[in-house]
């Protein structure tokens, strides 16, 4: 790996530097054995474009060209004459990238930590938690996989589930009704893309006080509610059970009048963003979770899961959603025409130009 710049001397003039890379984009084209003058060494995005990190500047023919790379191991310089001598100046090392596997075992914590979390909701150690991340990762199945584990025992004794997930938008009065449901110690009630609940002032307002540091927590609805007297919900009341918000979006990076309603929450609850914000990122789950036997089910060769895989990473720039939800899609496919499943890919899973 390069790490040094390297000045080229010849007869104390200084001479260009010729590379030749050995992977990169330019203009979503490979220039990868392209030689070139070295005009800008590696320099970092800051923030992965997908795979590439940064970039590297160079002249080809007479034009320069800023090309993708994903570290300075992706270009190396062109052998130089003999009768040159070679001057090292030492340079700070480029900022350390993660690796595939060193990805990989960063978000396995991170789905540890969630597994963890939603225990000690159901244990009552958590009183809330916030989990964000973008759609379609595994954030919906953390946590019913351990619900599903501990309401194993309450199934077989034909006891009541203390459990319980709504999705989709919630009004407040039926918030105020789930939050009675799952008033006693123990209960967690899961809101997964509910959303909506956070734009409405009187939703806020029960979620806070729903997740209050006090000993006590009570929770009221001082309006008149023949809703509430049908369902036979008291007017007032203690909860002492747990709450889960799931959600796409991140608290911390809101704006305007609804920021100061999300910080009260936040402030209240644990909150864990499970930090899949690249495509590289989501795509190295996908790998993960189906290395781990997410398809188990549809009982596949693992050439055949393998070829799913393939299929997403080769179209992940087109695909409607990259997601644990569109390897199930696939797979589906596969299930239904083995032979065809590709061509149905095409034309219900990718995005039309």
């Amino acid at each position: 790996m390069m790490n040094k710049k390297a000045n080229i001397v010849n007869n104390e003039a200084e001479v260009q530097m010729e590379v030749v890379i050995n992977s990169g984009v330019y203009y979503g084209k490979s220039v990868a054995g392209v030689t070139g003058t070295l005009v800008k060494e590696f320099t970092s995005f800051g923030k992965p474009r997908g795979k590439y990190t940064g970039y590297v500047t160079m002249n080809a023919g007479g034009k320069d060209m800023r090309i993708k790379v994903t570290g300075i191991s992706d270009y190396s310089l062109v052998n130089t004459e003999d009768n040159m001598t070679t001057q090292v100046i030492e340079t700070p090392e480029t900022e350390k990238v993660e690796t595939d596997e060193q990805i990989i075992e960063r978000l396995r914590e991170r789905f540890g930590v969630l597994d963890e979390m939603t225990q000690g909701t159901i244990d009552g150690v958590v009183r809330g938690m916030v989990v964000t991340g973008p759609p379609g990762v595994g954030k919906s199945y953390g946590v019913e996989k351990v619900i599903e584990k501990n309401s194993m025992f309450d199934k077989l004794a034909d006891r009541p589930i203390k459990f319980g997930t709504e999705k989709g938008a919630a009004s407040a009065i039926g918030l105020y009704q789930l939050l009675y449901r799952y008033a006693d110690p123990g209960s967690v009630l899961v809101l997964d893309d509910c959303d909506s609940i956070l734009f409405d002032e009187v939703s806020l307002n029960l979620l806070k006080a729903a997740l209050d540091s006090g000993k006590k927590r009570m929770i009221s609805w001082n309006t008149e509610s023949s809703a509430l007297r049908r369902e036979g919900v008291p007017e007032k009341f203690e909860f002492c059970g747990s709450i889960i918000f799931i959600t796409n979006l991140k608290f911390d990076k809101t704006r305007g009048k609804i920021k100061d309603h999300l910080a009260a929450i936040m402030s209240r609850c644990h909150y864990l963003d499970l930090t899949m914000d690249t495509m590289r990122e989501r795509m190295l789950r996908v790998k993960q979770i189906v290395g781990d036997g997410m398809l188990k089910d549809y009982k596949l060769e693992e050439k055949d899961e393998q070829e799913i895989v393939t299929f997403m990473e080769d179209n992940k720039n087109r695909l409607r959603e990259v997601s644990l939800r569109m390897v199930t899609k696939l797979a589906d496919l596969f299930k239904m025409s083995p032979e065809r499943w590709r061509s149905l890919a095409e034309n219900t899973c990718i995005k039309r130009a």
